[in-house]
């Protein structure tokens, strides 16, 4: 009998069942866009954290049984919805460049997200119940790789710091933000699983499970205990939020009057506890760039910083600017003050992820070319080799600045240097308030991925203590002069999260590695299927 080969377009190969193919063009554009307006409103300033989830959900879907052309261009649009509105901050007082930069650059990583959602669908067609899995670690995959490049990486936008108010926040003691973030990722892929393509009784009444399990998935964090890990003596520890005359790029022009405010708000603590109505702090907290002139060079600055600290009788952690080492170089510092003593140099902590183009400037001569506003920082800031582990006497606190709240590895190394209470020194005056909140939601992560109390400090706000449970507390307005001060539980033991570092982070993307090359090898068999079947008789 002769042979007859049969050659098929590779596309028309059903993998589910016949006739199964991606959303139409028209539905999954929208539903790209849908998906990352959906994840900006589970971040602050709305705090919405059920919409993380509903987000990974929705672009899932719209991803699913695409060209990855298709789908990186549906990521790249749902990464745009995301960031944009999101770090619209960045423009207030820079102009539109790098607001537009910064959201195209954080988008395009998203776009590898969609373009690595689309390859892998025949791992989700053939195993269904792989859906959350793979969901899951590509998300991981996609937060680790903006979290370290370019220049260091920027994880802003990350699913674990939407989840404040969220049971899964818990999840951060065993695994830290990876393994938050899988478990939304995770959850929305459930709830994909669920929803795709269902239809008939029979389909809608098999939904129901993967529904609940998603519902499930985000519940289980209330079962993880939290709270100060180990847990000691207790110390008092009051926040000076000085306030800037000006906010916007000035600020750093009024310089003598930022130092003046925080100087001044000191001394009326000082005056308060003198007085009964506050009770004696063990350490004062300043902000970053509370003195942006060097205490260490100018004695009028000095000796301003000493007389507050001798009038609260508490060591002041001083956050500063620092000239040197060489020209045209500068340190962003936290200082410890104390009182009648001076600055206590060898507990200094000198910033080790200071910000490209905003604290020092790659690539001058080419950035240039694109904006002569990187001409603003003057000089660039070098950064510290020491994790920020400062001995104030009653107290051993973990230091990190600004923007390194978002790193997992800088928070973690003070952890396991001996701190007992987080500090985040930061400076907002050149941001707004939407930004302050959502830096105070990855300082809550922060708390409960360690089990420390934490306290974030800010010129202008927002400033306030986190409890080890994620709780926020005495949190100050923004662009308003305030002092807060509570008692603080010292935290002397490990959680789960900081004795396995980053291993989770590494297991994980380890799996989505795997997932994307067993889609290669699925992709290869239904390929070949496709080109030729062969029947004999």
């Amino acid at each position: 009998m002769p042979v007859t080969a049969v050659v098929q377009d590779p596309s028309s190969v059903p993998v589910v069942r016949p006739g199964a193919g991606p959303l139409p063009l028209r539905v999954a554009v929208p539903v790209a866009v849908a998906a990352g307006l959906v994840l900006l409103v589970a971040f602050p300033p709305y705090d919405w954290w059920v919409g993380a989830p509903v987000g990974v959900a929705l672009l899932a879907a719209a991803t699913h049984r695409r060209r990855v052309r298709a789908g990186a261009g549906l990521g790249f649009l749902a990464g745009l919805a995301l960031f944009a509105p999101l770090l619209e901050w960045t423009n207030l007082h820079t102009g539109m460049l790098p607001w537009v930069l910064l959201s195209l650059s954080q988008a395009a990583v998203v776009a590898l997200l969609g373009a690595a959602s689309a390859w892998v669908s025949p791992v989700v067609d053939r195993w269904r119940w792989a859906w959350p899995l793979v969901c899951g670690v590509l998300w991981v995959g996609q937060e680790a790789l903006r979290s370290r490049a370019p220049f260091g990486g920027f994880p802003w936008g990350r699913l674990a710091f939407s989840q404040g108010d969220a049971p899964t926040l818990r999840l951060a003691a065993w695994g830290g933000a990876p393994v938050v973030t899988f478990a939304v990722a995770a959850a929305g892929g459930l709830l994909v699983a669920a929803l795709w393509r269902a239809g008939g009784a029979r389909v809608r009444w098999a939904a129901v499970g993967p529904a609940v399990a998603a519902v499930g998935v985000l519940s289980v964090g209330w079962l993880v205990p939290v709270g100060v890990a180990g847990g000691g003596a207790t110390v008092e520890v009051a926040v000076v939020q000085g306030n800037v005359p000006r906010l916007g790029l000035d600020f750093n022009a009024q310089r003598q009057a930022v130092l003046n405010n925080h100087v001044q708000a000191t001394l009326d603590l000082a005056a308060q506890v003198a007085a009964g109505q506050r009770r004696q702090p063990d350490l004062v907290v300043w902000p970053e760039n509370a003195s942006d002139i060097d205490p260490l060079r100018s004695a009028a600055a000095g000796e301003r910083i000493g007389v507050a600290a001798a009038a609260v009788r508490a060591p002041i952690l001083v956050g500063a600017v620092l000239v040197g080492p060489g020209p045209g170089q500068s340190q962003n510092a936290g200082i410890l003050w104390r009182p009648g003593a001076g600055p206590d140099l060898e507990q200094m902590y000198t910033k080790r992820h200071p910000v490209p183009f905003a604290e020092y400037v790659p690539l001058r001569d080419v950035a240039r070319m694109i904006s002569k506003e990187v001409d603003r920082v003057r000089s660039d800031m070098v950064a510290g080799d020491r994790p920020g582990v400062v001995d104030a006497g009653a107290v051993t606190v973990g230091d990190v600045i600004c923007f390194e709240v978002a790193y997992d590895g800088l928070v973690r190394d003070t952890v396991t240097g001996g701190a007992q209470v987080l500090v985040v020194q930061t400076n907002n005056a050149t941001f707004d308030v939407a930004e302050a909140r959502q830096q105070l939601a990855m300082v809550r992560l922060r708390a409960v991925e360690h089990g420390r109390a934490s306290l974030m400090a800010s010129t202008v706000g927002v400033s306030g203590f986190v409890g080890a449970d994620g709780r926020v507390s005495d949190a100050t307005g923004f662009n308003t002069r305030a002092v807060v001060s509570r008692q603080l539980r010292l935290g002397d033991g490990r959680t789960l999260a900081t004795r396995v570092g980053v291993w989770p982070e590494a297991a994980l993307v380890a799996v989505a590695v795997a997932v994307v090359a067993g889609a290669a090898v699925l992709r290869r068999r239904r390929s070949g299927t496709g080109r030729s079947r062969v029947t004999a008789g």
